[in-house]
């Protein structure tokens, strides 16, 4: 029986509990300290020496970009380090209830669920180096055309122990994190990003209210209010703030992709089965309530997404799920000096080449570090990074020109059309700043309003992201402006997106005093197994 408002305990669909009263940490999901899933050593507890083992290839992130590339280069015999933050492999998209929640089906809040399992089957059978609880936070070139990636370990970086695992080529998959846009009343306790309510559910079975409206722009939403109608959540509406007839206008991206037709008829059925009302062209503009949500302002938007004036109209709600898209995360790529480009909806990814091989020699990237496309996207240019890999360092040259390359560069080819057209349709429109007010707070960790910002342009003359920093500390907290970064640079220029940046930082994640102080002596990963 599928959980609901009487009964939010109920199990779902052979899931296990479904919890509705679970803690909300703002706009993300709720993070614990539980135990490692065995599947692999911890970060850090293979033996020391002056240097450490040397891999053939290291790999960050083990969702599904990273963990394709890891396990095809594994099978063509290099060995490979795989680092993740978590404790589990899937990344975002594939997470999953830890074993002691006792979820008999994992799988049912996914699509594609038997791809992933089968690249956990092959990396479970192969000789890949598994490091969990690894935040990396820079990678830099040694002596000898080595890379030496350097982590800390514990929840969130701060275990205070630092990891160095040095190989001879690099694969970045470190996918994307959620794009947010302020509005009044969204620091509120229920407000949480739309992949973090999903996140909850998928790997908490915890739902972040009982009356849950999913608002923002971009493919992602329908997923994710499909996923908490099922679970037992009342889903009053879903707000988008675009529309989905741009689609029409590339048939032959549609034509060429109808798995993704496919999906969205999944997702409609699923919304229309639980009475779900999909509203395009409209924007949450305000939230209200005193302790936590208690009701969203939704207004119409016009094309640039500036609000009607008298359209606001209020649903009553306990949790709003927000989010406008992904940004793809690209800092450490950034720091070693690797080419981007200016993406469709206004976001900043990595050039590659026709082998996922970035501008830097010897680093390659796949999956949302290249463009927001889709986990099979991810797993296609994975498998394609991890064969350019061996073919280079073994010098089977026959490997990228073998009939399965030239299938995968065909898929992506045809998959990344369709992830340009998507990145098009739901690009944020120059007007939705005019649904700010002056003392909603824009960056969060520094309490910064966008009155301050506004002021720092207008009174104080600053022009970019950098001089708003300067001027107002707005992107100096714990979150290095992931959360309000596009805010504050569109605040900053005035402009529908501003140009990709090219601030490089030395520090991709937090780091303690201690664990730089503590590089002269770093903790190595488990020697390297395979070849």
């Amino acid at each position: 029986m599928p959980a609901s408002e009487s009964d939010p305990h109920a199990p779902v669909d052979g899931l296990g509990p479904v919890r509705g009263d679970g803690p909300v940490d703002g706009l993300g999901p709720v993070r614990g300290d539980g135990p490692v899933d065995g599947l692999g050593p911890v970060c850090g507890d293979g033996p020391v020496d002056g240097h450490g083992p040397v891999y053939d290839l290291a790999v960050v992130g083990a969702g599904c970009a990273g963990l394709s590339g890891a396990v095809t280069a594994a099978e063509l015999g290099l060995s490979v380090a795989l680092l993740d933050a978590s404790a589990q492999t899937g990344g975002q998209y594939y997470r999953h209830p830890a074993p002691a929640l006792g979820a008999v089906r994992p799988e049912a809040l996914h699509h594609d669920w038997s791809a992933f399992a089968e690249l956990r089957r092959r990396q479970e059978a192969s000789d890949i180096t598994r490091l969990t609880g690894c935040h990396v936070w820079a990678v830099i070139r040694e002596d000898g055309d080595l890379w030496a990636v350097h982590a800390v370990t514990g929840a969130d970086g701060d275990g205070e122990r630092p990891v160095r695992v040095r190989a001879r080529a690099l694969l970045l998959a470190t996918g994307a994190y959620e794009r947010q846009l302020p509005f009044p009343g969204w620091t509120l306790p229920g407000v949480v990003g739309a992949g973090g309510a999903q996140a909850m559910l998928k790997s908490g079975l915890v739902l972040p209210g009982r009356r849950i409206v999913v608002a923002g722009s971009g493919p992602l939403l329908l997923a994710v209010a499909a996923s908490l109608a099922a679970a037992g959540a009342r889903v009053p509406a879903v707000v988008e703030a675009s529309g989905y007839l741009r689609y029409a206008r590339h048939p032959r991206a549609l034509a060429a992709n109808p798995q993704k037709l496919a999906e969205a008829a999944v997702h409609g059925a699923e919304l229309l089965r639980h009475g779900v009302r999909v509203r395009t062209r409209s924007a949450v503009t305000a939230v209200h309530g005193r302790d936590r949500v208690e009701a969203v302002t939704v207004s119409r938007l016009d094309r640039e997404w500036r609000p009607a004036q008298g359209t606001g109209r209020h649903i009553e709600c306990d949790a709003l799920a927000v989010g406008f898209g992904l940004v793809p995360q690209i800092e450490l790529a950034a720091g070693l000096g690797c080419a981007v480009r200016r993406t469709a909806d206004g976001t900043s990814a990595l050039v590659l080449d026709p082998l996922q091989e970035t501008s830097v020699p010897g680093v390659w990237a796949a999956g949302e570090t290249g463009g927001v496309g889709g986990a099979q996207l991810a797993r296609e240019e994975g498998e394609m990074a991890g064969l350019a890999v061996a073919a280079r360092l073994t010098g089977r040259s026959a490997l990228v020109r073998s009939g399965r390359m030239r299938e995968l560069r065909r898929r992506r080819a045809r998959m990344r059309a369709f992830a340009d057209v998507m990145a098009a349709a739901h690009a944020p429109g120059v007007g939705w700043t005019r649904w700010l007010a002056d003392d909603t707070d824009v960056c969060r960790c520094e309490e910064v309003t966008a009155g301050r910002i506004r002021e720092g342009v207008a009174g104080l003359g600053a022009r970019d992201v950098r001089s708003v920093k300067l001027l107002t500390r707005a992107g100096m907290g714990w979150c290095q402006g992931r959360m309000c970064g596009a805010a504050v640079a569109c605040l900053a220029s005035g402009a529908e997106a501003p140009p990709p940046s090219a601030e490089r930082r030395p520090l991709a994640v937090p780091v303690t005093l201690s664990a730089l102080a503590s590089l002269d002596e770093p903790r190595a990963g488990p020697e390297p197994r395979g070849r």
